[in-house]
C-alpha cells in the first residue's frame, strides 16, 4: 500500500507500527491482525475513554472457549442460537462464528474503520464458501443496542471498561427479563469478570486460563513482541469465564 494509504490506517495497523500479519490471514486472506490501543479508537461517541484495544482473539482459544460453552448444556439447540461478538473490531470471531451452525451470526462494533473492514473480511469468506449461516456487521454502541428475541451467546474479548459493561449488562437484563437461561456470555480476557458478579441474575458456569495453541501463541507473541510502545505484553492463554442468565426473582 502507498504511504497515503497507510496514513488513512489507524495506528497499529501499519508496517511502521509493527504490524506482523497473523497466520490466520495469510492463509485466509483477510485482515484482521493488529493492535490498536483504545486511546487511538475514536469515533465521536460518548463510550469512546472507555476502549481497551483491538486485538484479534486466537483462534485456538475461540474454538477452545466454544467447546465448554457447549458442553454447560445451553437452553438451546445452536441452530436456534444467535451468536453476538460485542466489540467485533476488524472480525476474526465473526468469521470463525460464520462457519458453525448459529442461526445467524452478528458483529457489533462501535468504531466505522474496523466495520468496513469486518465487513470486506465477511465478503472475502461469503465467496470463499465459508459463511454458513447469515452474517452481518453492524456499527453501533454495545450498551444501545437492541438485542434479539431468540437465544443469544454473547461473545466479548475485553472490548471496554467497567462503565460500559455495567450499562450493557443492564441491559441485557432489561431485554432477557422474561427469558432465564436464553443468554449465554463468553468471556475473553476477562478484566471485568467482577462486574458480572455484581450483576444479579448472572451466575458463572466457568472460570479459567484457555491456553493459544502452539502456533497461536508463537504467532500472538512474535505480534506482540514487535509492538514499538511494547504496551501489551504475550501470555500462552488467556483469562476467560462463562456466564449464563438466569434471571432475578
Amino acid at each position: 500500500m502507498n504511504s497515503s494509504g497507510e496514513r488513512r490506517r489507524l495506528p497499529g495497523l501499519t508496517v511502521r507500527d509493527g504490524l506482523i500479519p497473523h497466520p490466520f490471514d495469510v492463509e485466509n486472506g483477510v485482515r484482521t491482525s493488529g493492535l490498536v490501543a483504545g486511546r487511538h479508537l475514536k469515533s465521536g461517541h460518548a463510550h469512546d475513554r472507555h476502549a481497551t484495544a483491538y486485538f484479534g482473539v486466537a483462534p485456538s482459544v475461540f474454538h477452545k472457549l466454544m467447546g465448554r460453552w457447549e458442553r454447560t448444556r445451553p437452553a438451546a439447540e445452536i441452530s436456534e442460537t444467535t451468536f453476538i461478538d460485542v466489540g467485533a473490531g476488524m472480525g476474526r470471531a465473526v468469521l470463525l462464528a460464520a462457519e458453525m451452525p448459529f442461526r445467524q451470526v452478528i458483529g457489533v462494533e462501535l468504531h466505522p474503520a474496523l466495520v468496513r473492514t469486518a465487513r470486506r473480511n465477511v465478503a472475502v469468506w461469503r465467496k470463499a464458501g465459508r459463511v454458513k449461516v447469515p452474517v452481518r456487521v453492524v456499527q453501533a454502541d454495545a450498551a444501545e443496542f437492541a438485542f434479539p428475541a431468540e437465544p443469544t451467546v454473547l461473545f466479548l474479548f475485553n472490548p471496554f471498561g467497567a462503565v460500559v459493561m455495567r450499562r450493557l449488562l443492564k441491559r441485557l437484563a432489561r431485554a432477557f427479563a422474561e427469558r432465564p437461561g436464553a443468554l449465554d456470555v463468553l468471556y475473553v480476557n476477562d478484566e471485568q469478570a467482577w462486574v458480572l458478579e455484581q450483576q444479579k441474575g448472572f451466575a458463572r458456569l466457568f472460570s479459567g486460563k484457555v491456553p493459544r495453541s502452539r502456533a497461536d501463541n508463537a504467532a500472538d507473541k512474535r505480534i506482540l513482541d514487535n509492538q514499538p510502545d511494547g504496551e501489551y505484553a504475550s501470555a500462552p492463554y488467556e483469562d476467560c469465564s462463562i456466564w449464563r442468565w438466569m434471571g432475578v426473582e
